[in-house]
């Protein structure tokens, strides 16, 4: 996955912790980032435009104006833009995304009201899974499932469609396997070996319902290592060579070619569900109408392969559309 562009070059300088709390600096990366071959018009696309002054609250946010008319500055059409808040404060809460830092937790750093990070931090991850390019998996991949106990925390209406009173203590998910309407929702993970990861919250773990996400995130001809459950049984039908571990057996790996290498497993999707576990505990509570926002920014953020100031670049290229 390639987010970034020529300011990759100056990131080593740009990305030391002091230099993120400065403006001059931040606005300088994220013109760079949005747009690498020059400064263009956010209406027509021309290179045709001349300084228009700047921001009333912001004497480093630069105004333009393009020969068509369109007036427009460094915010416009951004995620930042209409905002209160200032880049350095917008960078510094990207920053510690990046670190897995929970809602409370960067409120606490940066001095913010709680509702404010929120607001912040939900309109981040949204942005970036309305953005990040979808994964296509191929050769050897895995698939497996996971269950999540994710009530409606925060949604009074819904908890009352459950007969229950809202909860003081951590949500019991209900033993087995689960569904939405038991507050434990399945997440389908495919997963290529050596490469990428695809997420998906599912209503329900079912063979119509796993098909359409898989025809479309891997590719036809690929080799799926699953366990036994039967929701993969069709595998083979949609045009894939399928191979199982069987569990309930004791079994975890097998060697099926006899050079003593045991290739049939499913051993890297489930090493990477403990990553999602860490990277879902320091959020406590996370509402089934939230958990989608959480899985697309992990799959991103496990993608790229990057963490903390690391991540910045991918992250911001993807929030500017780079």
């Amino acid at each position: 996955m390639q987010l970034f562009s020529d300011a990759e070059a100056i990131l080593p300088f740009i990305f030391k912790i002091q230099n993120l709390f400065c403006p001059v600096l931040c606005f300088y990366l994220l013109r760079k980032l949005r747009w690498p071959d020059g400064i263009q018009c956010v209406k027509c696309k021309s290179k045709c435009i001349a300084k228009d002054g700047h921001h009333g609250t912001d004497n480093n946010r630069q105004r333009y104006k393009c020969e068509c008319g369109c007036r427009f500055d460094d915010f416009t059409g951004t995620l930042f833009e209409g905002s209160h808040h200032g880049i350095t404060v917008w960078f510094a809460v990207l920053y510690l995304m990046g670190l897995n830092r929970s809602n409370l937790e960067i409120s606490i750093e940066l001095d913010l009201h709680k509702d404010v990070v929120y607001d912040m931090v939900t309109a981040v991850r949204g942005k970036v899974c309305e953005n990040k390019p979808a994964p296509i998996l191929k050769g050897i991949v895995e698939a497996d499932e996971v269950y999540i106990v994710a009530g409606h925390k925060g949604n009074p209406e819904e908890v009352a469609k459950q007969g229950r009173e809202g909860r003081r203590n951590r949500l019991k998910g209900a033993r087995g396997r689960g569904t939405l309407e038991k507050e434990k929702p399945p997440v389908l993970g495919i997963i290529e070996r050596g490469g990428e990861v695809a997420i998906c919250m599912l209503p329900n773990v079912q063979i119509k319902t796993i098909e359409p996400i898989i025809r479309s995130r891997v590719e036809p001809g690929s080799i799926f290592n699953t366990d036994e459950y039967c929701i993969y049984d069709r595998l083979t039908e949609w045009g894939y060579d399928h191979k199982t571990v069987c569990h309930a057996k004791g079994e975890y790996a097998r060697d099926d070619d006899g050079d003593g290498f045991h290739e049939v497993h499913v051993n890297t999707m489930e090493g990477f569900w403990c990553l999602l576990r860490s990277w879902l505990r320091p959020h406590h509570g996370i509402s089934q109408e939230k958990l989608p926002l959480y899985l697309g920014f992990f799959e991103f953020v496990h993608n790229v392969r990057r963490r903390g100031k690391r991540l910045l670049p991918a992250l911001l290229g993807l929030l500017l559309g780079a």
